[in-house]
């Protein structure tokens, strides 16, 4: 009994001194819930919004590495990076292909609430989280987690991956449950990548969820050719004959026809304001500028000559903002620290919040926020 005694002990000290227990390594002014909230929600405040959801997705990084390394109830890393918010893991994503945890929903737990006195749930706190990891560099996950970083690499697409169809029913299934505005997305990195094309998806459909995305990766091999193109343009013209006409695969393509299809359709009978009415989806993108991975989304949107052939197709923007841009520049820094998801619940985080059209955002989200030609014209009943 006394050596047993003894290793509890030494188990509680390890997890008090791991550098990624929530009470060292976590935000240390983001307050947990109190009865306040029922009077001025802090989840209106979106510096603390921000803070807790990186701290949601680090909990995902926890929870693999808990599965990993065979961590007991007891002495699991990942619960305190939700519990302290009066949240409840609901659900895990798991891998088919290693086993591997690559996501959870979180939901608002009303009981752990009811136990400091908060009645109901404070006003903006989302009633349900899909949060997404990004790549893990240990033995067990990595084959795949690069995998998709490559499958990303190549195509700007995540749509073959395993991933992206949990992801995709799971936020389906808890947007039918909570309704649509109760809900929300957010990744890191890859898990990023994962969750704007996700969201993108149900946008499509017209289920709108608030996403907010860390470090989203921006780097293709079809990116870069397109950048080349536009300061050669003779030479991207003929290499473009070549190549397919986006760099998404061609069902992704053939998506776009048809949501162009639907949106024309509906011009028809309501006018430009059914169209409007698809564009409802704004993304919030966090990047570090120091950060090669996701340093593309601050590229504004320039006049090129690709751009100008094609500004009938584009149609009215009508002043909207694609996503919400906060950038971080802290001048040179290392990649892992740019990188980094600790960095956006730090305290001196000083964010801009660029308004300016980002190409890449314009890419990313043009099947959602443009018109087909035949619109440009039409004029609301």
């Amino acid at each position: 009994e006394k050596e047993q005694k003894e290793q509890k002990e030494n188990e509680k000290e390890e997890e008090e001194a791991h550098p990624y227990a929530f009470h060292v390594s976590g935000p240390r002014n983001v307050a947990k819930p109190n009865w306040r909230d029922l009077i001025n929600s802090s989840w209106k405040d979106t510096n603390y919004k921000r803070s807790v959801i990186a701290c949601f997705i680090q909990a995902v990084y926890l929870l693999e590495l808990d599965r990993q390394e065979n961590r007991t109830v007891e002495t699991a890393l990942a619960p305190k990076w939700w519990m302290t918010f009066k949240y409840k893991l609901t659900q895990t994503l798991i891998d088919e292909r290693d086993g591997s945890i690559f996501g959870a929903v979180l939901e608002w737990d009303q009981s752990a609430a009811l136990a400091d006195f908060v009645l109901i749930r404070p006003s903006g706190a989302p009633k349900a989280v899909l949060v997404l990891r990004g790549t893990l560099l240990k033995g067990p996950t990595i084959r795949r987690d690069i995998e998709d970083d490559l499958r990303f690499l190549a195509w700007e697409s995540l749509k073959g991956s395993v991933r992206f169809k949990g992801a995709l029913e799971a936020l389906r299934t808890v947007a039918e449950r909570y309704g649509s505005s109760n809900v929300c997305i957010a990744g890191h990195s890859l898990g990023a990548g994962f969750a704007l094309q996700v969201g993108k998806a149900l946008a499509k459909e017209g289920i709108y969820v608030d996403a907010h995305l860390f470090n989203p990766p921006s780097i293709s091999i079809a990116m870069s050719l397109r950048n080349i193109g536009e300061k050669a343009g003779f030479a991207w013209k003929r290499l473009k004959s070549m190549l397919p006409s986006s760099s998404e695969p061609q069902a992704d393509c053939d998506e776009e026809i048809k949501d162009n299809s639907l949106k024309s359709w509906l011009g028809n009978i309501y006018g430009d304001k059914a169209s409007m009415g698809l564009k409802q989806w704004v993304p919030h993108l966090y990047v570090n500028n120091s950060d090669y991975i996701c340093c593309h989304y601050t590229d504004p949107e320039g006049k090129t000559e690709e751009n100008e052939a094609n500004k009938e197709n584009n149609g009215p923007t009508n002043g909207q903002v694609a996503a919400k841009l906060f950038v971080m520049s802290k001048g040179k820094q290392k990649f892992l620290e740019a990188h980094g998801l600790e960095q956006w619940w730090s305290d001196d985080l000083d964010l801009q919040l660029a308004i300016n059209k980002s190409k890449l955002i314009s890419r990313q989200l043009k099947s959602l926020y443009s018109l087909p030609a035949s619109q440009v014209t039409k004029r609301p009943r």
